[in-house]
């Protein structure tokens, strides 16, 4: 495996704040606006960054990031992000292996950013932490990222990027009890905007797309878990048994627990 050093990494805070590479990078910067608002050389002009928004950098290239530059923020509207300034072989072939924006609106949903914290306090450990576990920590940042990447779309409007927020926001609660009204909530948005908004970005309805998630579960737990088929649909969140059974086999044509027995007699040698 190729070696990827961290030179820094951590989360930064300003109210004022001016940094400049006019000359190039001499490494490769990843950072992650999640507070206030900065400005960044993104293509030879200094461009508005929102939260949400992802900037990548390579060596060589020019940098400059401007916080509060009319005077200090008020403490309220402070600029936060996060950010890890790196080299190594493995981020050159990381950096080669695709095409990638300067800048991109992510729908980050709290994963990457546990991540990046976990990376953040192995770094800070005397001498540097576990040079291994930083390195593994990073790929996975960086596998992360190439996945928001890809999901992230085309416009940075504020509905494109709620709309990322309310699938993250799917995924993360699919096994609870979730309405409608709490999806809409977590964006600010009424029931009737929100649902418009999902179907239009993603196709499907917020429901429709929540019993997708939830009967992919179902189906891992059927196929590799010993637990009975009402603890299974308790488990994917889709509450009682007869529910579960009637989205089944409206699905597969056929009962949960006949779906089992196929799968487990396809299984034996």
């Amino acid at each position: 495996m190729k070696k990827i050093e961290v030179q820094l990494c951590d989360y930064s805070s300003h109210t004022e704040f001016v940094q400049g590479y006019p000359d190039g990078l001499p490494t490769y910067i990843i950072r992650l606006q999640a507070e206030g608002m900065s400005r960044a050389l993104v293509g030879g002009e200094l461009t508005e960054i929102v939260p949400g928004d992802l900037l990548l950098f390579r060596p060589g290239e020019r940098y400059e990031l401007r916080i509060g530059e009319r005077g200090p923020l008020p403490a309220a509207k402070r600029s936060g992000d996060y950010f890890v300034m790196c080299v190594g072989e493995g981020m050159d072939e990381w950096w080669a292996r695709r095409e990638r924006p300067t800048l991109s609106r992510i729908g980050e949903d709290g994963r990457i950013r546990a991540v990046w914290q976990q990376l953040i306090l192995e770094h800070r450990r005397l001498g540097g932490g576990d040079a291994e576990l930083v390195a593994l920590l990073t790929r996975a940042l960086l596998a992360m990222l190439d996945r928001a990447i890809d999901e992230a779309p085309d416009s940075r409007s504020a509905p494109a990027l709620n709309a990322l927020k309310m699938r993250s926001f799917i995924e993360s609660r699919s096994t609870e009890a979730l309405t409608l009204e709490d999806i809409a909530m977590h964006v600010r948005l009424s029931v009737s905007r929100a649902g418009h908004l999902f179907k239009e970005h993603f196709g499907v309805s917020m429901i429709a797309y929540l019993q997708q998630i939830r009967m992919h579960r179902a189906l891992n737990l059927l196929a590799y878990s010993q637990l009975s088929l009402e603890q299974i649909a308790a488990e994917s969140g889709l509450g009682s048994y007869a529910y579960f059974h009637r989205l089944f086999r409206a699905q597969y044509g056929m009962s949960p627990g006949a779906y089992r027995k196929k799968r487990s007699a396809s299984s034996r040698p």
